[in-house]
């Protein structure tokens, strides 16, 4: 099982070192202060990469655990909630907001491009009376990234909180949390941190704390309550026994990216992209989007004859390559490529684009052009 190539987009390639921290004899995480200092120095070396003096917390579960503890944190019986909806995860959004009691309004745009921020002006300015809005920067089944320096802000000017959904895109792609004025921001460790899945890291706007502390009716649940972690450091407790070895290795990855620079990881991520995306187009093929493009996921419309299906399919039988189609109404219809994280590396994506070659050439896709060489031709441009 674990001998495969795993190139879909999240869970990314772990890097050894942080596997072998993970390994490493731990301590009681419910009494021991010293882990509580180093969980704060963690979250800390979370708020710098997301460019943020707001409190940021690492939560035990999968990144869906913080965009769904935003809304039950958020959300009262009766409030009016802006769905941005320009992909499957961001209409997905509205199953949280209404399982907590709040009326979903959506602000649609087209799938295969970018939230048109014009659009949207133009709708607030007849409807802006939303507690919050959700967005997602990085809808990975199609892999359009919304550019969340013009949406948070357009939002803010009418005192809409933001919830934001960075899984895909944190660290692979530009965040500036406070400057671009984001609440509530969620990413996950599997994507493009490269960290073992089952972490969610959240950080925590002032005006967001502010929303939580004044509701009328107390927050539903435990688990996925936010105000049970702002005093965490202060009293040195932590609301349920933390995963320490994951937080370990967590750290650890966090090092990774601050020592190859912030900069730098941006750049290798845009690199392989582009890269990607003009070798896939000369190649023969068709982008999903037509606009729009994350470095962290390319999507790639497969004609009916191959499938999408068939072809994911093939490569793991033939190659024991694992990549992925999509969700919904996509689903075997396109191949999504995952270069995030370590898998966002030329010695990484090389061997994934050969066997990518091989298979849909196996399968009747006519071309007398190399993957990998159109690759190179763009990498080393």
């Amino acid at each position: 099982m674990n001998n495969k190539i795993v190139y879909t987009p999240g869970p990314s390639e772990v890097r050894e070192n942080v596997r072998l921290k993970r390994a490493e004899k731990t301590t009681n995480p419910d009494v021991d202060v010293d882990f509580c200092e180093f969980y704060k120095n963690t979250c800390d070396k979370m708020a710098k990469i997301l460019k943020t003096k707001n409190d940021v917390y690492i939560l035990s579960g999968e990144g869906i655990l913080g965009l769904e503890a935003a809304c039950a944190s958020l959300t009262e019986q009766g409030d009016r909630v802006l769905v941005i909806d320009n992909g499957i995860f961001g209409k997905g959004f509205d199953d949280f907001v209404k399982m907590y009691g709040g009326e979903v309004v959506y602000f649609s745009d087209d799938y295969h491009k970018e939230i048109d921020v014009d659009k949207l002006e133009k709708f607030l300015e007849e409807d802006h009376d939303f507690k919050y809005a959700t967005v997602v920067h990085c809808d990975t089944p199609t892999g359009v990234l919304n550019d969340l320096s013009k949406i948070c802000p357009l939002l803010k000017k009418y005192n809409i909180l933001t919830v934001v959904d960075s899984v895909a895109a944190m660290v692979g792609e530009n965040i500036e949390v406070d400057n671009w004025q984001l609440d509530i921001v969620c990413g996950g460790s599997q994507k493009a941190i490269s960290a073992p899945t089952g972490l969610t890291m959240v950080s925590v706007s002032e005006d967001a704390k502010a929303v939580m502390k004044n509701r009328k009716t107390p927050i539903t649940g435990f688990y996925c309550n936010l105000t049970i972690w702002e005093n965490y450091y202060r009293d040195k407790w932590f609301p349920y026994t933390m995963p320490i070895s994951d937080i370990m290795g967590l750290d650890v990855a966090l090092d990774n990216i601050l020592e190859e620079g912030l900069e730098n990881v941006h750049s290798r991520h845009e690199k392989v992209a582009n890269a990607t995306r003009q070798a896939v187009k000369e190649y023969g093929l068709n982008l999903f989007l037509e606009n729009g493009y994350s470095n962290t996921v390319t999507v790639v419309d497969i004609d009916e004859e191959i499938g999408a299906g068939n072809l994911v399919k093939h490569l793991l039988e033939k190659y024991n390559l694992i990549m992925t189609t999509s969700l919904a109404q996509y689903t075997g219809k396109i191949l999504r490529i995952g270069h995030m994280g370590e898998n966002a590396k030329y010695e990484a994506i090389v061997p994934v684009l050969n066997y990518l070659d091989l298979g849909l050439k196996d399968l009747g896709f006519k071309t007398d052009k190399n993957l990998v060489e159109l690759f190179n031709k763009y990498y080393n441009a």
